[in-house]
């Protein structure tokens, strides 16, 4: 069975595009930079790029981008050049991006403020090299008008015409529901490698990414039908952890199982098909609860399906490819 979007889901669908713009404070290196040096041909070598300031100034615009591109991560699909977001989200998620780009305004505000006398700084920092930079410095008007946050906001329709035009869209739109899962896929992976591999002990910190993926499947389960399943899953699981202490034993056993079934995409989507079937999520949580498996690069044990326990449950012969999508 290969999972596919309905092209009618756009109708409950927003597309974004994520429009940030980042000085670098590079330039060109020239060879009057270097004087007499001798130099390769251009054929053979060409010359780098110079910093003409402290980029640890500018690093605050790197981190407002890679928070609006994980705050759109968490809320949305990679579709297009962007995101698709819920309708009923667009405005919730619009007001945290304006939040951000305010942020981003007066950072870029208080950095041209300061830019003559930061300029005047590096120079001074790197006296031995003072001309190769002063002669590369650039206009803060110029730096003003490289520094931008942005973002469109637009509604995605087919066209009428029954041609080719539209393949790349409905192809884009079918896929929808193997790009939720591989993000779903990596995302767990990241959590993996963070929050639980190797972990005899975790604070309820660790449920926190667990919720998001969670709001996020349940804010997109009319994508595809085994979406919200997979929501349910993962409820089901949180349900069973205590309110209270930290997370050990089988609590963690269970989490840790959980984590490692949303790692394999496939089998998360054969037991996400057996509940839409009629098998409800505490069937898999049970499994998870009551299995361990011993990993091959790590002496402690972790819950995971086993085959024996697994066959167990019916599982259809579900065979879906989930690509990278350019996530890894």
């Amino acid at each position: 069975m290969n999972i596919q979007s309905d092209i009618k889901v756009l109708d409950s669908l927003l597309a974004v595009n994520l429009d940030i713009n980042l000085w670098s404070a590079r330039r060109k290196m020239t060879a009057q930079d270097l004087g007499s040096t001798e130099l390769p041909p251009e054929e053979l070598a060409s010359l780098g790029s110079k910093r003409i300031a402290d980029p640890a100034h500018l690093k605050i615009f790197g981190t407002l981008k890679a928070r609006a591109t994980s705050y759109l991560d968490k809320h949305g699909i990679r579709f297009m050049s962007g995101w698709a977001i819920p309708l009923e989200k667009a405005t919730e998620i619009t007001e945290q991006l304006s939040l951000i780009r305010e942020e981003f305004i007066a950072e870029k505000e208080k950095f041209l403020a300061s830019y003559n006398e930061l300029i005047t700084s590096w120079i001074d920092k790197h006296d031995d090299w003072a001309d190769i930079i002063r002669n590369s410095v650039v206009d803060p008007d110029y730096v003003r008008s490289r520094m931008s946050f942005k973002w469109q906001l637009y509604k995605v329709t087919p066209s009428e015409m029954n041609t080719s035009v539209d393949t790349g869209i409905c192809d884009e739109v079918e896929n929808l529901g193997n790009t939720l899962f591989a993000e779903v896929a990596y995302s767990a992976k990241d959590m993996w490698k963070k929050v639980f591999e190797g972990k005899t002990e975790v604070t309820h910190k660790a449920l926190s990414p667990l919720k998001t993926l969670h709001n996020k499947l349940t804010e997109l389960s009319f994508i595809e039908p085994h979406v919200m399943p997979v929501a349910d899953i993962i409820h089901a699981s949180l349900q069973r952890i205590p309110k209270k202490g930290n997370i050990v034993g089988a609590d963690l056993l269970l989490l840790q199982g959980l984590v490692c079934l949303l790692k394999d995409s496939k089998g998360l989507l054969e037991h996400a098909h057996k509940i839409t079937q009629g098998y409800g999520p505490a069937t898999v949580v049970d499994y998870l609860a009551n299995s361990t498996l011993e990993l091959q690069d790590d002496e402690e044990p972790m819950p995971l399906l086993k085959e024996e326990l697994a066959s167990e449950l019916p599982l259809v012969d579900v065979k879906v490819e989930i690509p990278s999508m350019g996530l890894w």
